[in-house]
């Protein structure tokens, strides 16, 4: 059996804290997903560097949550109906370290070979604390009281692997970055003796969002009531994640490839673009939908760059994206028969303008529809309600992770631990990984088990793309358990 020990942390300060703090939730904070996310970061370290480790990483976390101070406590319900994140004096957050032996956990060397994929750790609950596993779950609803974060340091033969809870309602894929930056450089001033990082207030000051922040009526006979959320689409047949890696230098290539005349796109949205239709091309095959079928496309879009007056905070904490549909937007919308027949810079082109069709306007009539909605949490992004042939993107590049000295060490990789097959596309940055100078971004994609072998032997996809691996499957003989290389 493993070795644990359990801390509940107080804040750094909490003795002369208020006795009670609110952040009212957003309507932006409803429309993300009504889930913990369960981050892990890789570090290679030596066993005999433990105790020294935890001690940093306790120290470093209690300060850090005497700052980010939205993530001590829970999400409760206002006398309005709607909800804030509150934290009380004496509120504490869970911090579990977790000492596997060989016998019960694969060393560092082992998940790093297999390129820390799921499927290398087996199953994943055991590197998490329960009930913040990633997933639509009753726990993670409003109504319930749910925590907003948690922290469980793994020590393993040769490294550590430290997950991060979050709940999703209090950060996105920038400001969980900006807390992993700010823990960083607290753990590295505990770990050397050095100046402590400062720390802006105004990153919790959600009035910065002006229309964005407290957008309800204060009629109730004006509120309208959303329709349930969406439940999962059972038409999907068995898939399997699977991780790929685009080098540098294909990279470079693939963009070269999908470039037109007179408009500019990014490796990512030629990336996206070759995605798109190769996955469609395959899927086209199982499903059979008609040819003027209209697929649906669907991406996170960061918005922290639409305020400039005043600009955020660099590490403003809360949810600073949106999630766009295809049908959201007053762009046409495609057909299979056009994604699969369309040259590559079509496909890109389309893409970028996706993005940038995301405007301080859109955002702001958007919200302004859904202000008056009472039950707000139906609106939650339920990404495995989609109907098949959808393609959603969720953008990781952006998180500088792997470049942030704790102090002890770097990390080597860091994962979403999904404990299963997620329907989306999730693009990584570059990390430690074997190809040195060339390693490039990675992108975990959604496919049908049926198609895997089609999709590893296609040439337009193998001239840019390398297989590392199948990171999580829905095949029954891996039931319980992730897939095995």
């Amino acid at each position: 059996m493993p070795s644990v020990q359990e801390f509940q942390l107080h804040p750094l300060g909490w003795e002369t804290d208020p006795e009670e703090e609110r952040f009212k939730l957003s309507t932006l904070d409803y429309l993300t997903t009504t889930t913990w996310t369960s981050m892990a970061l890789f570090f290679k370290v030596e066993d005999s560097e433990r105790r020294k480790i935890m001690s940093v990483l306790k120290n470093g976390l209690e300060r850090t949550l005497s700052q980010t101070r939205h993530l001590v406590g829970t999400i409760e319900k206002d006398p309005d109906g709607h909800h804030s994140i509150v934290r009380k004096k004496t509120s504490t957050v869970q911090f579990v370290v977790q000492n596997l032996a060989p016998n019960e956990f694969p060393s560092f060397d082992t998940i790093s070979k297999s390129h820390f994929l799921s499927s290398a750790l087996g199953n994943v609950d055991i590197l998490c604390n329960p009930p913040m596993t990633c997933g639509n779950k009753p726990e993670a609803h409003p109504d319930n009281s749910p925590a907003l974060s948690s922290f469980k340091a793994n020590f393993i033969t040769g490294g550590l692997i430290f997950n991060i809870h979050t709940h999703h309602y209090s950060n996105g894929i920038l400001s969980f970055n900006a807390l992993v930056q700010q823990l960083a450089e607290n753990c590295y001033a505990i770990s050397k003796g050095s100046e402590f990082p400062s720390w802006d207030p105004r990153c919790l000051d959600r009035n910065l969002f002006g229309y964005l922040g407290f957008d309800r009526p204060s009629n109730k006979t004006l509120q309208i009531e959303a329709p349930p959320r969406a439940t999962d689409n059972t038409q999907y047949k068995p898939s399997q994640s699977m991780l790929f890696h685009l080098p540098k230098s294909r990279a470079a290539e693939l963009k070269k490839a999908a470039a037109s005349s007179g408009a500019w796109i990014s490796t990512y949205n030629a990336m996206c673009a070759l995605v798109w239709r190769t996955l469609t091309k395959l899927r086209m095959s199982i499903y059979k939908p008609d040819p003027n079928f209209k697929p649906l496309w669907a991406e996170g879009v960061s918005i922290a760059k639409l305020f400039t007056d005043p600009p955020m905070p660099a590490r403003m904490q809360s949810n600073l994206q949106i999630d766009i549909t295809s049908t959201m937007l007053d762009m046409p919308q495609w057909t299979v028969s056009e994604i699969v027949s369309a040259p590559l810079y079509k496909l890109a082109l389309y893409t970028r303008q996706m993005t940038d069709s995301v405007t301080a306007g859109m955002l702001a009539d958007r919200l302004q529809k859904l202000a008056h909605v009472r039950n707000k949490w139906d609106l939650s992004i339920n990404v495995d309600s989609f109907p098949p042939m959808s393609q959603l993107f969720t953008d990781w590049r952006y998180a500088k992770i792997c470049t942030y000295d704790f102090g002890f060490a770097e990390p080597s990789a860091f994962r979403h631990l999904f404990g299963g097959v997620s329907r989306q596309a999730l693009v990584y940055p570059p990390h430690k990984g074997p190809a040195g100078g060339d390693e490039g971004m990675e992108i975990l994609v959604t496919v049908e088990i049926e198609l895997m072998q089609r999709l590893l032997e296609d040439p337009e996809w193998n001239r840019y793309f390398e297989f590392r691996g199948i990171d999580a499957s829905e095949e029954a003989s891996f039931t319980g358990q992730r897939a095995k290389l």
